[in-house]
């Protein structure tokens, strides 16, 4: 699949509808919301002198309007991002089964859960470098299919060791995908509503996240889908694993059959004709049945050329060249802890420590510790629990657990729509800051109460306040990097929150059964610390992409 990813081929761009030749006669389409009217700037505008007005992407991206191709491209990027919260949570549900199966301790469990992230630790900034360099579209397909693909084989592995592999080679997959989608997503949309939107598109974690808790609680604790493979006994968390992987595949082929390379992109490139071509892409949907024809403009690309993409060229022994490659993968890093943006991306990092430690750390044992209080009390109760399990611990399926997820999962809803609503008034900034904080306290109240209900309460208020911040962290991530920089800056602090996601689950699994209490306060202290350092960050709302 390796060979997707390349700069020189005009697929790069391909259009939404193949084979359309789109020319300003043909356009029957729709009055799409023009964001605001630039009669009055100062490009000329008006009769012959039209075609040679020469618009920033700003200004082009306001031209093509705003309507159904944003639309479109929200549905097929959501689901690209609802296919990674599918495959990252997918592991959490399937722990109090696959345990048993795969005869797994507590710490065994950690590593599990570990995996995935350590995968999208070693793909986040590889991928988002390629995108950077080669394009975003091509990068997304590769991706998302090696995602899919690896996520699918891990359901027919018999052995720990085997699913362990796999799901790393998965995460590899995800960790491309999921800083490449919001820098592509946001390269789309005008800036006056680029912060809803990226909000909209954030809202589809919690859609992927509902889709795999209710597979789950579907598949799981059916027995129908119990049989025998070969010498591999094939339980239904078995299948729910394959299940699982299906929208990572569906994603890949969406984007490979409709959507076109980013414009930003394009323009940074200068592959100028490109650009106008997506630009008049999403003229002629926006405009769909209006019979508005499309404005000529040229744009005012950027003089640095990706053909010399390759200075690292074949001159020199093979060690000077691997140092070279070596140099320019590194050259992004450098330039986000350089100059002004060093404030910012020293903030971002530790914010993204933060969270994703507690995140992570709490919600992919949400089941296990559900399972822990079926009997009631605090989920920190019972730490009396074997090393190993046998399937007497395991089946019947309790379809509690699952059900608790599912509910858990859905009060993610409030959370998005106030995101959506709020972030073009309120900003980034103040809903990330908040939101961390009061995810904080949720988690020490998760510790200290004594009943089941009010554990499930304050897991629902924490799953409901705690995706405000990661709506935030997506809108104000996207803003504060330049074009060159914004993928490689995405997929740098996804790896940096790989890390912390891979610590927290380690440190679950080592403590849950001797002093779950450490691993929990841990969760709580660090939200607070990443919303007070919050605060620290520059404002970005409705801001300009440079």
């Amino acid at each position: 699949m390796s060979g997707h990813v390349h700069t020189g081929d005009a697929e790069a761009s391909e259009p939404l509808l193949a084979g359309d030749h789109l020319e300003p006669n043909e356009l029957d389409s729709d009055e799409g919301e023009i964001i605001f009217d630039r009669s009055a700037s100062n490009i000329t505008s008006h009769g012959g002198a039209s075609a040679q007005r020469r618009l920033t992407f700003e200004e082009a991206v306001e031209e093509a309007g705003f309507g159904l191709f944003h639309w479109l491209l929200l549905v097929v990027c959501g689901w690209a991002n609802a296919s990674d919260a599918i495959e990252i949570l997918c592991v959490s549900f399937l722990l109090p089964t696959a345990r048993c199966d795969l005869l797994l301790s507590s710490s065994d469990m950690g590593l599990l859960t570990a995996s995935i992230f350590l995968g999208m630790m070693v793909g986040g900034y590889m991928w988002g470098y390629l995108a950077d360099q080669r394009g975003r579209r091509r990068v997304l397909i590769v991706s998302l299919t090696v995602n899919g693909v690896f996520g699918g084989l891990a359901s027919t592995a018999p052995w720990f060791w085997l699913f362990l592999l796999l799901r790393f080679i998965s995460g590899i997959g995800v960790g491309g995908s999921i800083p490449v989608i919001f820098s592509y997503f946001s390269e789309f949309m005008p800036r006056l509503r680029r912060g809803a939107m990226i909000s909209a598109l954030a809202t589809f974690w919690m859609a992927g996240n509902i889709v795999a808790a209710g597979l789950a609680w579907l598949v799981i604790p059916r027995t129908w889908a119990h049989f025998s493979l070969g010498s591999l006994d094939f339980q239904s968390w078995r299948l729910f694993v394959v299940l699982c992987s299906v929208p990572s595949l569906t994603s890949a082929l969406l984007f490979k059959l409709l959507m076109p390379e980013s414009p930003k992109f394009l323009m940074e490139a200068g592959r100028e004709k490109e650009a106008i071509h997506v630009f008049r892409l999403m003229f002629k949907l926006n405009m769909w049945k209006k019979g508005k024809a499309f404005p000529e403009f040229g744009l005012s690309t950027s003089s640095k050329q990706r053909g010399k993409l390759d200075e690292t060229k074949t001159w020199g022994s093979p060690k000077e060249r691997l140092g070279r490659i070596i140099k320019k993968g590194l050259g992004p890093i450098k330039q986000m802890f350089d100059g002004s943006l060093k404030s910012r991306s020293i903030v971002l990092l530790i914010i993204f420590y933060c969270i994703s430690f507690g995140y992570y750390g709490l919600w992919m044992w949400f089941p296990e510790l559900f399972m822990r209080i079926e009997d009631g009390g605090s989920p920190c109760a019972n730490v009396t629990r074997p090393s190993t399990l046998n399937n007497h611990n395991c089946y019947p399926v309790k379809t509690a657990v699952y059900m608790e997820g599912f509910i858990i999962a859905a009060s993610n809803l409030p959370g998005n729509i106030f995101t959506i609503l709020m972030m073009d008034s309120t900003g980034g900034k103040t809903l990330l800051s908040c939101s961390l904080l009061l995810s904080s306290v949720c988690v020490f109240f998760i510790y200290v109460v004594q009943t089941k209900a009010q554990s499930l309460i304050f897991s629902c208020v924490f799953s409901g306040v705690s995706v405000i911040a990661w709506n935030a962290l997506d809108v104000v991530g996207t803003e504060l990097y330049p074009t060159q920089l914004r993928s490689s800056a995405l997929g740098f602090f996804t790896g940096v929150g790989r890390v912390a996601a891979i610590t927290g689950n380690v440190v679950f699994g080592n403590l849950v059964d001797t002093n779950c209490a450490v691993p929990v306060l841990m969760v709580s202290a660090l939200l607070l610390s990443g919303g007070i350092v919050a605060f620290l960050l520059p404002k970005t709302k409705q801001t300009e992409l440079t």
